[in-house]
């Protein structure tokens, strides 16, 4: 070891992922922003105890990941089994979170007034960090989130006189609508903890990192394919539609990051940011929607609001 590297135990470290904002973040990777490819968990556990390191002035070797949680809501298997391959990739994420040590936590999501909502997630993760930080005595704990609902969370963690690092992201693009779509994290959050990393940046090469590693290390292998035209061949005369207008359809296919609507001639693209109520990674092809009729800068018509429906009802 280094004689410039503070001699000590282990530093012990526990990471608490906010499962809805993990997948958005993962979803941008894979379907926006260049990349195409989609967030590892085993590259990002590697990459934080790279930059714990570098930190806290030790040995790398001496930094131990030693507890990883995950909290997001969740389907009712009854509701998921009604949805294709749901359950499938549920497990297949579940197994991944499973060899990667992450102990998973799942809240029920409710359905009020066909809409899905997902409730009390950043309540009971931040229950959570604090009963084990002080259960276990992790030297720092890292909140993968972005939310101001985790400034308390931070407060207390100083308390116990334990570092907080927040390994967060900001990005915006405009959508296939045209409209802009933001992400940012609160400032608030970012002033509380002990060591704030925007990995956008840093990903991006835009500021100077502590620890050495490799960036792409952070992602598994690249998606390919984006919307980038009509599915097949060349559009026939749109049909008229009245925008803002909701109606109802069936998916017809899906891509990496879109899907097209049974609409005679073309069908309907629309982008998996119009999904409400639900995520993308959950639609399947033969899948009753409703969906409000909007025209792209082309004049070409698309749908927007795009929702999951089970008969008169949204499953969500």
């Amino acid at each position: 070891m280094s004689k410039d590297l503070k001699a000590s135990p282990l530093t012990k470290i526990g990471v608490f992922y906010d499962g809805n904002y993990f997948l958005h973040v993962s979803n941008y990777y894979n379907y926006v922003h260049t990349r195409r490819a989609r967030l590892s968990i085993a590259g990002l556990h590697q990459f934080i105890r790279q930059q714990v390191a570098a930190e806290e002035n030790v040995d790398v070797r001496h930094c131990k990941l030693v507890d990883a949680h995950y909290f997001r809501g969740r389907l009712n298997a009854q509701e998921a089994s009604q949805k294709g391959n749901l359950l499938y990739y549920d497990r297949v994420f579940d197994d991944i979170l499973m060899s990667e040590g992450v102990v998973t936590h799942y809240l029920p999501i409710r359905t009020f007034f066909g809409r899905r909502e997902e409730k009390g997630v950043e309540v009971w993760l931040s229950l959570e960090a604090y009963e084990l930080a002080n259960l276990k005595e992790f030297d720092v704990v890292v909140l993968i989130a972005s939310d101001g609902d985790y400034v308390p969370l931070a407060r207390k963690l100083s308390t116990l006189g334990c570092r907080v690092m927040l390994v967060n992201w900001e990005f915006e693009y405009t959508n296939e609508e045209g409209l802009k779509m933001v992400t940012r994290t609160s400032s608030d959050l970012i002033e509380e903890v002990t060591y704030p990393l925007p990995m956008h940046a840093i990903i991006e090469g835009k500021v100077r990192r502590q620890a050495a590693g490799n960036v792409e290390d952070l992602f598994v292998q690249s998606a390919a394919g984006r919307y980038a035209g009509p599915e097949n061949g060349e559009l026939a005369p749109a049909p008229d539609v009245n925008e803002g207008e909701v109606s109802t359809g069936e998916i017809h296919s899906l891509k990496n990051g879109y899907g097209f609507i049974k609409f005679p001639p073309n069908n309907l693209f629309f982008h998996y940011t119009s999904v409400v109520d639900g995520d993308f990674s959950e639609l399947q092809e033969g899948d009753p929607v409703e969906f409000t009729f909007a025209k792209n800068d082309d004049g070409q018509p698309i749908a927007k609001n795009v929702r999951l429906m089970v008969g008169e009802e949204t499953k969500f």
